[in-house]
């Protein structure tokens, strides 16, 4: 027999039976769809944050640390962290001015600024929102690190202008982000003011009814309004009000972001919380690394966190294998089942096969190419499920984080391996299925199932 006639008399076999092979092919065609749309999503998503690190370049990102650890930043509670090792000559170097001019002369450093932020109430007509703004040099803005949607970058460290994040739009009430360039916008900082301390009338304190702060406005220009990033990880760009160091320097306001600010301060200064740097390659960073630990400063680099943010997927994609399996392992039995029913209907059938000459390897072929012809039709269908259900999850999604103001995001991926290799997956596991079935019916006797009613 020809290829050819072993496809065509197994499609004829299960044409016969409809209503069973369509079941038992839909049952591969779910799980193929689960596995494919649970995959999709796992790639989906490394590939838009490998895509975001690389388009703000954060692999070529370091941020430098006081002494002690560096998870400060990111959200950690300082209450859980591990004690660490003081410097025996007495709580280590300040992240200052001077400590920032020798980081700027080690070999591989492109740029490097503090992290200056401070609260301020932005305020836009009749709108108020309280913010933290955070100072960014003008080289800084016309690096990959910003994305613009709209305006430009800053000009010089100098000029009194403010980029806004997209997040911020929406609480200012504003529709329309292109109106926004070129108007002016008040920001109110806060700072202390000794003079309103009356040591005599301390209960006029503890009342907060003359607390030491004043509150001061100063105006800016709208130059610019950021893009939405979702996927962007942890960036040295914190806050979604931008002004360059010039006009921040002119600005009235509190020494600290938050209250850990306060228990870095030595020797009656406070330093900075934290120290940006740019690399000329990511190549640079494990050296940087060194000397800056070697200066006695703790270091995190943003390219490890994109390595445990790797292995996170790693195992993620070793649970969707594991609940695949079980699933797999479910269509397989029906595979199963309707072969070995499929036998016994056909009895004498086989025998009539048998006894005008098909051999055993004849017979075996039948049946395997029956089995994979339902693996490869439920193959197919669940590609083109699991595409379906996918688009439909990511029209969903997007909906909603319209609503909020991000972007369009393609939150499935579905590489041509992928889809290739769910298709050949399905064949697989059916040929594997088809071979207790295959067996049975080779070791058919053809005079009793010639006999056979």
């Amino acid at each position: 027999m020809k290829i050819s006639d072993y496809i065509g008399l197994s499609l004829s076999n299960l044409w016969k039976r409809k209503l069973r092979t369509f079941l038992t092919a839909f049952g591969v065609t779910v799980v193929i769809g689960a596995l494919v749309a649970m995959v999709g999503f796992g790639k989906g998503m490394q590939k838009n944050i490998t895509e975001s690190f690389e388009s703000l370049d954060l692999f070529n990102s370091l941020t430098v640390f006081p002494a002690g650890p560096a998870t400060q930043r990111f959200g950690f509670d300082p209450d859980d962290q591990a004690p660490v090792e003081k410097n025996p000559r007495g709580g280590g170097p300040i992240l200052d001015d001077e400590a920032i001019k020798k980081l700027e002369k080690l070999e591989g450093v492109q740029s490097v600024f503090p992290e200056i932020r401070f609260p301020a109430l932005i305020k836009f007509k009749d709108a108020e929102e309280l913010r933290l703004v955070q100072v960014i040099p003008a080289k800084i803005t016309s690096s990959k690190l910003i994305k613009l949607s709209l305006g430009k970058p800053f000009a010089s460290d100098d000029e009194d202008s403010v980029i806004l994040g997209t997040s911020l739009l929406r609480p200012l009430k504003i529709q329309d982000p292109a109106s926004l360039l070129g108007q002016k916008i008040e920001v109110a900082s806060i700072a202390f003011d000794f003079s309103r301390f009356n040591p005599m009338n301390i209960a006029s304190f503890l009342q907060e009814r003359q607390l030491p702060f004043k509150k001061t406005a100063y105006e800016f220009t709208v130059i610019g309004v950021t893009s939405a990033i979702s996927f962007g990880g942890p960036s040295p760009l914190q806050s979604d009000v931008l002004i360059p160091p010039g006009s921040a320097r002119r600005i009235e306001k509190l020494p600290f972001a938050n209250i850990w600010d306060l228990f870095r301060a030595r020797e009656g200064r406070l330093g900075y919380s934290a120290v940006n740097i740019r690399l000329s390659s990511p190549r640079d960073v494990d050296s940087v690394k060194r000397e800056i630990q070697d200066m006695g400063f703790s270091t995190f680099a943003l390219v490890d966190q994109f390595n445990q943010v790797r292995t996170s997927f790693i195992y993620m994609d070793m649970m969707l294998a594991a609940v695949a399996m079980i699933a797999i392992f479910v269509a397989s039995l029906g595979i199963i089942n309707t072969m070995v029913m499929s036998i016994l209907e056909r009895y004498s059938e086989i025998g009539i096969m048998k006894a005008v000459g098909a051999s055993d390897s004849d017979i075996q072929k039948i049946f395997f190419f029956e089995s994979s012809s339902i693996g490869f039709l439920g193959g197919v269908c669940g590609l083109a499920l699991g595409w379906v259900v996918s688009r439909i999850i990511n029209r969903v999604i997007n909906f909603f984080l319209a609503k909020q103001g991000l972007p369009f995001f393609e939150y499935f991926s579905f590489p041509l391996w992928l889809c290739l290799g769910a298709v050949a997956f399905a064949v697989l596991v059916s040929l594997v299925s088809g071979i207790y079935p295959a067996y049975r019916a080779a070791r058919v006797d053809p005079v009793i199932a010639l006999r056979h009613d």
